[in-house]
């Protein structure tokens, strides 16, 4: 549980330049990730529900940050 809570703090201190770069660096790992999934099984296929939710961490970081600026 602590590494999903060094996370989000960390995201507080990330600027909008390095949110929007880190959404679309996710974003195509999570593509990806799917892509591969569909062709042979993951070892780990909740490593996709994991990085969809951190996706979804960051976005939500992304329209805080947006709304205060």
């Amino acid at each position: 549980m602590s590494k999903k809570i060094d996370f989000v703090t960390s995201l507080k201190d990330m600027s909008l330049e390095d949110l929007k770069a880190r959404i679309q660096e996710d974003e195509l790992r999570l593509k990806k990730l799917e892509f591969a999934h569909a062709i042979t099984p993951l070892e780990n296929p909740m490593s996709i529900r994991d990085l969809r939710r951190d996706l979804s961490r960051l976005k939500t970081e992304l329209t805080k940050k947006l709304a205060t600026a």
